[in-house]
């Protein structure tokens, strides 16, 4: 598949921003959250959260033909996993700002709210997982491991940056939340490992052969039956060849996931080193989620497979 940015940075920053909110509602549910500071710590970490979905809402427009009626993705919520996503996202963020808007103002019921915006956080991430785990004939995507590797890497990402704003505001939880940045860092790179070693030994289940219903043990294609290129090709593939597919998972696997376990396993509390960790991370997810879209094969590319 040809990856369009704007859902790369849609799914990196409403996962970092689901993270984020996870993060900081388990620090609450442990105690953090008493005194009038501690509060205001929760609230800022809300207005993040809320920044980096809105920011994540914002991107999404960039890939829509007709931006104006963005508001009929919601109208097929009851087959469509897009549509339940289009409903979810925005159901999150009210959520997450009533509970941030009530740290703030230190009402009652705040554990109440964060349940209910924790809810619909994790309705969130099986929504956007499931909106490409459950599109059978890309086999790269058509796993379970889908929708685990978004919500770990998610939470992965949202933790690190909890413990950045813990390192700022509440130094006494930042290591507690580095740790658990570490531990989810390593369980996305594991989530993620697996699903390579998966996809790197698919078998495709259609052919040259299959495609066009001629069982010839040798079929070349020469051409595509026009000169140039199509929305076919341009839609379907990336463009890029085998080797620069390679650098980029190396390289995001590097940046995404052992760089930052690194640094948090060296340095759990400094503010400079989970900046630069946090830094690392979002890159290298970049490059995961680009790499993501960039791995499936879509069969159509069977029918173009050269020029001329």
């Amino acid at each position: 598949m040809n990856p369009a940015f704007s859902v790369i940075f849609l799914t990196v920053l409403i996962g970092a921003g689901q993270g984020l909110f996870l993060a900081l509602y388990a620090g609450e549910l442990a105690g953090f959250g008493a005194a009038p500071d501690e509060r205001l710590t929760l609230a800022l970490g809300a207005l993040a959260a809320l920044v980096l979905t809105g920011l994540g809402l914002v991107a999404s427009f960039f890939h829509l033909g007709h931006p104006e009626r963005a508001w009929r993705a919601a109208a097929m919520w009851r087959t469509s996993w897009l549509s339940r996503e289009v409903i979810a996202l925005p159901a999150f963020m009210a959520a997450c700002a009533a509970w941030g808007g009530a740290q703030a103002l230190a009402m009652p019921g705040t554990r109440l709210l964060g349940a209910l915006a924790a809810l619909l956080c994790l309705a969130l991430f099986v929504c956007t997982g499931m909106v490409y785990a459950s599109i059978r004939f890309l086999q790269e995507w058509a796993s379970p491991l889908t929708l685990l590797n978004y919500t770990l890497i998610g939470c992965a990402s949202g933790s690190l940056l909890a413990a950045l704003l813990a390192s700022l505001r509440a130094p006494a939880i930042a290591p507690a939340l580095a740790l658990a940045a570490l531990v989810l860092t390593l369980a996305a790179l594991v989530g993620r490992a697996a699903a390579l070693r998966r996809n790197a030994r698919l078998k495709p289940r259609s052919t040259l052969q299959s495609a066009i219903g001629i069982k010839h043990p040798a079929i070349r294609q020469r051409a595509q039956g026009f000169m140039g290129g199509s929305f076919n090709t341009r839609e379907f593939f990336h463009g890029r060849s085998a080797g620069a597919l390679r650098n980029v998972k190396w390289f995001f696997l590097a940046a995404g996931f052992a760089a930052p376990a690194l640094l948090l396993a060296l340095a759990p509390a400094s503010p400079g080193v989970l900046l630069l960790a946090a830094v690392l991370q979002s890159t290298g997810l970049l490059a995961e989620r680009w790499f993501f879209f960039a791995q499936a094969n879509h069969p159509q590319n069977l029918y173009y497979q050269a020029v001329s």
